[in-house]
């Protein structure tokens, strides 16, 4: 498995307080570095290595999700089941825990028989690439040669700390619309090159 792969499902803590930037606001770990295969707050970002692919993670009902869009860059996520939120696409990198265990009927996930939505068979990346690897088949099959300028920092914003957190944080949690239905909340900024836009 590729480090930046095993870091975002299993090795690294989301939406944890950065130990550099413990004193300032705003300074939960939502980005994830590909290169480094470590997590950063959004205040880590302007001395990071500019030239490093970056990945924002969000939040969504206590579990970590990532645009699809942004995903799919990487690793095939077909058959996972995406979920729409403030007009994105998101993917759960996790399992989502389970209320009540499934009674074996309808579409369920094939590696933690979570129930899904018709035709999906996977509830998380997570449990895709759980999947792949109990198969036998070669995980090089699902991922993508990626270009880093999709998904590198501009250099146009580097020693602008305060954009950076304002671009950031306010897409970190994307919140659920039934718990906000009088709030409209932005979708928020995805990292990629100066050339693109969203």
């Amino acid at each position: 498995m590729p480090g930046w792969l095993g870091g975002l499902i299993e090795d690294q803590c989301f939406f944890v307080g950065c130990e550099v930037h413990e004193k300032k606001k705003k300074n939960e770990k939502n980005i994830f570095c590909l290169h480094c295969c470590t997590s950063l707050c959004s205040h880590c970002v302007p001395s990071h290595h500019p030239s490093h692919p970056l990945l924002q993670v969000r939040r969504y009902v206590y579990n970590d999700v990532v645009r699809l869009d942004d995903l799919e860059k990487l690793i095939d996520c077909s058959h996972v089941q995406p979920y729409t939120i403030n007009s994105a696409k998101v993917v759960f990198l996790k399992p989502r825990p389970q209320s009540r265990p499934s009674k074996g009927s309808g579409n369920i996930c094939l590696t933690c028989d979570r129930i899904l939505q018709e035709p999906f068979h996977f509830c998380s990346l997570s449990c895709k690439v759980e999947h792949v690897m109990l198969g036998g088949e070669e995980l090089g099959n699902i991922l993508h040669q990626f270009k880093e300028s999709e998904l590198a920092f501009s250099h146009d914003l580097e020693d602008q700390e305060d954009v950076v957190v304002q671009m950031v944080t306010p897409s970190s949690v994307l919140e659920d619309p039934l718990h906000c239905r009088s709030t409209v909340h932005s979708v928020g900024f995805m990292w990629i090159s100066k050339q693109g836009s969203v």
